[in-house]
């Protein structure tokens, strides 16, 4: 098959649309469901993702696709039991696969909410039993096990889209794409992410363990895939924190970082002791958890808002106790898609426990930079490579 006709564009007036090749069948199959066009922009972006993951590292790898950038990703990293209760898992002993989604699913579980899922690795039933649980449109996998492809074809009564993706296919050398009807043209961006690129370090410190050399590579490879301007924060082979599309490097650095800290908040014994109503959903135990970490919540409580989750009123989380369970979290490791221009994003980046940093460099204050991370005894590489993504 060399063309798809979808559901419609990128938006329901535009509703000539399809997908196509010229000179060569088309690498996937639709197993079920329907594709639109966002759709398919997520599923060829996060399977690109989840690839080069599983190249890189050797280890099964899933996505967790939004508006073309990634919510969350992961490789397959043994969850401690913490993460296995945050994400909901506590009885399960997960196959590697199934390990590699729950991660990226639970980096922010917000965003993931409607997502596009990709699968470095084939689709087993446990995976499928996670996914079927979740709010989610669709999944792109090289394969699936005949149990979970009986799963997931009875997600969303019957609608939920299924793709499967010849994993040997390889896109011509040049890429073309269309604005305002004038045709662009670049070569692909295939540079592989690989260690020789956290050779060169600035910092006072020059020591980045092996698994910060892992967290560092795969928030790269994330980054390669996400939306410009971007940072991504990683810890035990998971984004727990991406900013991605801002027009400043700062509020990137800002926004990735909050979602980390709601992340490792998340953790605390004052969130997962949360006495929830047994009947709450997912996505509301979801919502009722960032409301009980927000700062809004004081206002929330008084206006009754915590009848409609929790079987009795919670004690607030005070400024004071979550800056000391934040105190706690460390090594992790921060990508950038470009320089930072100014030491306020280590100054940020720092209040979410990053110990260890890969950028381009560049910057005509890449001294500032430097020093503000000797300040802080972080490592940080300057790989020498812009990832911009657009």
């Amino acid at each position: 098959m060399k063309e798809i006709k979808l559901k419609y564009g990128c938006n329901q007036n535009q509703s000539s649309a399809r997908i196509y090749t010229e000179n060569c069948e088309l690498p996937i199959k639709i197993l079920s469901g329907t594709p639109g066009y966002i759709n398919l922009l997520d599923a060829f972006n996060s399977w690109q993702l989840v690839k080069e993951l599983k190249e890189a590292t050797g280890l099964a790898s899933a996505a967790s696709f939004k508006h073309v950038s990634p919510a969350g990703a992961a490789v397959a990293v043994p969850l401690n039991e913490t993460l296995k209760k945050i994400y909901f898992v506590e009885d399960s002993n997960l196959s590697d696969i199934a390990t590699a989604y729950v991660r990226a699913r639970g980096a922010d579980r917000m965003s993931s909410y409607g997502d596009f899922v990709a699968l470095s690795d084939e689709c087993d039933e446990q995976t499928a039993k996670l996914l079927a649980l979740e709010v989610s449109d669709g999944i792109i996998a090289p394969a699936y096990s005949e149990e979970a492809l009986n799963i997931l074809k009875n997600k969303r009564k019957g609608n939920y889209l299924i793709i499967q993706i010849n994993e040997s296919y390889k896109p011509k050398e040049i890429e073309k794409r269309e604005i305002y009807g004038i045709t662009f043209e670049q070569e692909r961006n295939d540079i592989k992410i690989t260690e020789a690129m956290l050779n060169d370090l600035r910092t006072k410190n020059k020591i980045i363990p092996n698994n910060a050399k892992r967290d560092l590579i795969v928030s790269l490879i994330i980054l390669k895939y996400t939306q410009s301007n971007s940072v991504c924060y990683v810890k035990d082979g998971q984004a727990i924190g991406i900013g991605a599309g801002q027009q400043s490097r700062i509020h990137c650095t800002r926004l990735a970082g909050n979602k980390a800290d709601i992340w490792f908040l998340r953790q605390s014994s004052k969130v997962i002791n949360l006495p929830f109503k047994r009947e709450i959903r997912r996505a509301d135990r979801d919502n009722a958890i960032d409301i009980y970490i927000s700062e809004d919540y004081a206002e929330l409580l008084a206006d009754g808002v915590w009848e409609k989750f929790f079987i009795e009123k919670p004690n607030p989380f005070t400024r004071k106790e979550k800056k000391e369970w934040m105190e706690k979290l460390n090594d992790v490791s921060l990508g950038s898609d470009a320089f930072f221009p100014f030491g306020d994003n280590i100054e940020r980046a720092r209040k979410s426990g990053v110990s260890y940093i890969a950028q381009s460099g560049g910057s005509i204050r890449d001294d500032n930079v430097i020093e503000t991370c000797d300040k802080y005894n972080i490592a940080m590489a300057f790989t020498g490579i812009r990832l911009f993504y657009h």
